[in-house]
Parts: C-alpha cells; sequence; structure tokens
C-alpha cells in the first residue's frame, strides 16, 4: 500500500479460522523485517504454531528456521489464501477513504479493523442457524459495551 506516495508493506497473520493475529506495517520487506514480524508475532502470540503458510518470498526461510526451526513452513500456492483474503477487505476500505496519509493513521486503522473483523468474523457455514444468532447477538452485544 502507498502511504504519503511511499510503498509500504502489510504483514499480516491469520489463524486456521480466519481470524487476524496480528498485523504490522513496515517499509521494508527483507529479511530483518521479516524477522521483526516473526519476533512480533512470537511475543503476542506466545505459543508456536505447528505449520505456517507464507508466500515465496525469498526473505522468510532465514528468520523461520532461526526463530522457529521446528514449525512447518508451507509456500504451497493456495495455502496463503486466507491471509489474502483479509488483504482484501482492506484494500477496500483503503480505496474508499482515499488512501493513508501517514503510517500512525494506518496502523491505527488496521489495529482497529482488525479487532472488529474478528468480532463479526462469525463463520457462518460452520454454525446452525439458531447458534450462528447467538454468537450474532453476543457480538453486538460486545460492541455495544466497547463503544458506550
Amino acid at each position: 500500500m502507498k502511504i504519503n506516495g511511499k510503498q509500504h508493506y502489510l504483514w499480516r497473520a491469520v489463524d486456521q479460522h480466519g481470524e487476524v493475529v496480528d498485523v504490522y506495517l513496515q517499509a521494508k520487506r527483507d529479511g530483518t523485517a521479516a524477522r521483526r514480524f516473526f519476533k512480533r508475532l512470537l511475543r503476542t502470540h506466545g505459543s508456536v504454531s505447528r505449520k505456517i503458510a507464507t508466500d515465496k518470498l525469498r526473505s522468510y526461510p532465514v528468520p523461520h528456521r532461526k526463530l522457529m526451526p521446528d514449525v512447518i513452513h508451507s509456500t504451497e500456492q493456495y495455502e496463503n489464501n486466507r491471509v489474502e483474503q483479509s488483504h482484501e477487505a482492506t484494500r477496500l476500505r483503503e480505496r474508499g477513504m482515499r488512501k493513508f496519509k501517514s503510517i500512525g493513521q494506518a496502523r491505527q486503522f488496521l489495529g482497529a479493523h482488525a479487532a472488529v473483523t474478528n468480532l463479526f468474523n462469525l463463520g457462518r457455514h460452520l454454525v446452525r442457524a439458531e447458534h450462528y444468532r447467538n454468537l450474532r447477538m453476543s457480538a453486538f452485544t460486545e460492541w455495544s459495551r466497547v463503544v458506550a
């Protein structure tokens, strides 16, 4: 994404259920940036996953080997789709807002957007209608409590 005319890269970690675990915005997309993102992810998430799926960026393998040697690293063609789908809503919002003016504004929006998405992304196809309605009501109750 472009911020104030300069290219920045959005790093996003998504779990197996499609919930955003971490969002990070950086100016570079090299090995140091990948290491910084993986360290931040390990620090905030706490536990190590059994498997991570990334795109085929060549800066991923070195921090992966150093920080998480026991984790399976997959770069198969369709394994990264869940992360790419989570980027789509951000791109739509960015276009609607006519670009971000600063990194701080983008980080603030992305953090809030990830939290709201996680609250309302319920996976309708995975649950029965009655259970979905209950989950939806609890999500709106939580939203009302947070906003008030």
